[in-house]
């Protein structure tokens, strides 16, 4: 029977799921959790999670990080929801979550149309208004035209605003799921069902958060030497370990090879589905702000963040969608349709960083040019076949196999721990006590404040 500290830290752990907590106090949580279990772990384990912890923030004389430990939550309309009923009868007080609702603000938009004999959608302020015979006629005759027309336009901005607030929610959810997979859709009944289970995908799930740094060079991968000691442990004990909560973040052929088909084909289908909504978004972003596929630069006016942030989530997608098809020998699907994988965007200042140091662009973006788009391929409008990618791998001197384009990537090696930077716009800063200050103070941000990065620098 687990000890109430124990079950606290399990909910912590949890918790973070859905955050962005440095690695470092997830490794720190994960030894107090061992302490309150009495587990005494393997000599690897303990050294690995040892020189993660003395680096959290409980350790450091500072105690502080510069950098939020969470997704940017959407703005919701909670006060657009109080003006509301300020104005219409039918609309009471309500509890602040309900501003995060789009389906509760929805309802109170309708409710409080039928006030003013409005229908949900007509936002037309030239056309669909009533005029002073209208509103005789619909009965609400007695509201002045300036009262009727404050309404009118309330409930139009709050259509705008729902809609933004559902773009926005749908944008927090692609990106997390980018950065950490199905992680935070992780039920707590089995998340918590493994302690070992929980600490190796709060660990991972962690590691995969972290921020992208400013660089010329790779990021840093997720799966490091403390995740990898405890994934051991998980292989010490196969029969007690939640394979199918591991399966969520860490798609690889052992992992898989747990789960029955009815997992297989569970988690198949949630990333189908996931797959295509990520392809809209990508679709949309295209047209908004038409990129050159050839270079993947961003130029002035392009949405890089809403592409990059899409990007990243049909990469985290397709290699788990490639995997599963792996394991259930559905590889012959890919005969038909082999979707591409996505090139994120590029700044200017670092394609000129490749260039100085003797890069250039990476090959994947000559075969992404060379393919039809994502988007096209799912709706099947055009063929994207395994001979189609193979050719155009050829061209350009890319191994389709090894490269991920026709087959899912061989399981990763564990990297070196490395301490979590603080990051002021992408770039690393030894305290974060200066982070915090260069923040504030507009550096490495490009909005031209010369003389404050100047004085910091």
């Amino acid at each position: 029977m687990p000890s109430h500290h124990a079950e606290q830290l399990v909910r912590e752990l949890h918790a973070s799921l859905g955050l962005r907590k440095r690695p470092e106090d997830i490794a720190q949580l994960i030894q107090d959790l061992f302490a309150a279990r009495q587990v005494v772990p393997d000599p690897a384990t303990a050294e690995a999670l040892e020189k993660a912890s003395q680096h959290s923030l409980r350790r450091l004389w500072h105690g502080y990080t510069s950098m939020l430990e969470g997704f940017a939550e959407p703005v919701g309309a909670q006060r657009q929801l109080a003006r509301a009923t300020a104005l219409f009868a039918s609309v009471p007080a309500l509890p602040g979550e309900v501003g995060d609702d789009p389906a509760a603000i929805e309802a109170v938009v309708r409710r409080a149309g039928e006030e003013i004999h409005r229908q949900y959608g007509e936002n037309d302020f030239g056309l669909d208004r009533l005029d002073r015979a209208g509103r005789t006629e619909a009965g609400i005759g007695g509201m002045s035209k300036r009262m009727y027309n404050k309404r009118f336009r309330l409930l139009r901005r709050m259509e705008a605003k729902l809609a933004r607030l559902l773009h926005e929610q749908r944008r927090r959810e692609v990106t997390m799921t980018g950065k950490g997979a199905l992680a935070h859709t992780l039920p707590y009944e089995l998340f918590s069902a493994d302690p070992d289970t929980a600490a190796f995908v709060a660990y991972l799930t962690a590691r995969a958060h972290l921020r992208s740094v400013f660089t010329n060079g790779p990021q840093r991968r997720p799966y490091d030497e403390v995740a990898a000691a405890l994934l051991g442990r998980l292989r010490a004990a196969p029969e007690r370990t939640n394979w199918f909560a591991v399966a969520h973040v860490h798609p690889t052929a052992e992992v898989l090879g747990h789960l029955s088909d009815e997992e297989l084909i569970g988690l198949l289908v949630r990333w189908n589905r996931f797959l295509r909504e990520v392809a809209e978004l990508l679709e949309d972003a295209w047209n908004r702000s038409g990129f050159e596929a050839a270079s993947m630069v961003v130029r002035r006016g392009d949405d890089s963040s809403t592409w990059n942030q899409a990007a990243q989530a049909w990469s985290t997608a397709r290699a788990h969608w490639f995997a599963l098809m792996a394991e259930l020998g559905r590889e012959e699907v890919l005969d038909r349709v082999c979707p591409g994988k996505v090139p994120r965007l590029m700044a200017a200042d670092v394609a000129a960083w490749h260039r100085r140091s003797g890069g250039g662009l990476h090959p994947d973006t000559y075969v992404w040019a060379d393919l039809p788009r994502p988007w096209e391929v799912l709706r099947g409008e055009k063929e994207c076949t395994r001979a189609l990618v193979e050719a155009a791998c050829a061209r350009h001197g890319v191994d389709p196999v090894s490269g991920g384009w026709t087959a899912p990537r061989p399981a990763a090696e564990a990297v070196a721990f490395r301490r979590t930077p603080e990051l002021v716009h992408g770039v690393a800063v030894a305290d974060p006590l200066m982070a915090s200050a260069m923040r504030s103070a507009g550096v490495f941000s490009g909005r031209g404040k010369r003389a404050a990065a100047e004085e910091w620098l």
